[in-house]
């Protein structure tokens, strides 16, 4: 376990209404793509729909904690802009 590398991980919970899609839309993926550039090997982003709430969860997670938090936080309200 010595060898196990933790990192500050951030989790955001976005409530829907009505259930749409939106993963998939260009823009989420567009925002994805560059986050993922951002982080630039020291995370990983997890953006999915819950199988039991209404809610889309968006996870970041990586090496330095500011870009997490803002990440975190500009993927969450692409999402509630596209709801």
């Amino acid at each position: 376990l010595a060898e196990v590398k933790l990192y500050p991980q951030v989790l955001i919970n976005v409530r829907f209404e009505q259930q749409r899609e939106i993963i998939g839309l260009p823009q989420i993926q567009t925002a994805l793509r560059e986050a993922e550039q951002e982080l630039a090997g020291q995370g990983r982003i997890l953006l999915r729909p819950s199988g039991t709430e209404p809610l889309i969860r968006v996870m970041v997670e990586g090496s330095d904690a500011e870009k997490v938090n803002a990440t975190a936080k500009h993927l969450a309200d692409l999402v509630r802009e596209q709801l």
